[in-house]
């Protein structure tokens, strides 16, 4: 199993930036693809971005696509989501998740972090 906490999330006005971390600890990291999802009250989990064990392949949706950039750092456990020039349609809980074997391009991971709170402002 792997336990992840994310955090970094806030306020922030549009056009801002924010940057998510998302720190795992249990198995070993590298062997989890990752992935970041985004759910708003009331609606379905939307997959966000997602990057490989590697970390040499990553993956967008495209809302969110040259904006957001996802990253991991194999050797301090940890998954990074740069958020830029975020839009008030951002708002969203985000949650950091973790998927065995291969990268998840939707909203259905093995592990999931208990979330934070994206807020961008008009």
């Amino acid at each position: 199993q792997v336990q992840l906490v994310e955090s970094g999330g806030g306020l922030v006005q549009a056009g801002g930036s924010l940057r998510l971390s998302c720190a795992a600890s249990g198995r070993p990291f590298s062997s989890y693809a990752m992935g970041w999802v985004r759910q708003v009250l009331g609606k379905e989990r939307e997959f966000v971005a997602a990057i490989s064990r590697s970390g040499l392949s990553t993956y967008y949706a495209d809302s969110v696509k040259g904006r957001f950039t996802i990253s991991r750092d194999n050797a301090q456990n940890t998954v990074y989501l740069q958020m830029n020039n975020l839009k008030p349609e951002d708002t969203a809980v985000y949650y950091c998740a973790a998927a065995a074997g291969g990268v998840r391009l939707g909203a259905e991971y093995d592990y999931w972090g208990q979330g934070t709170q994206v807020t961008v402002s008009s």
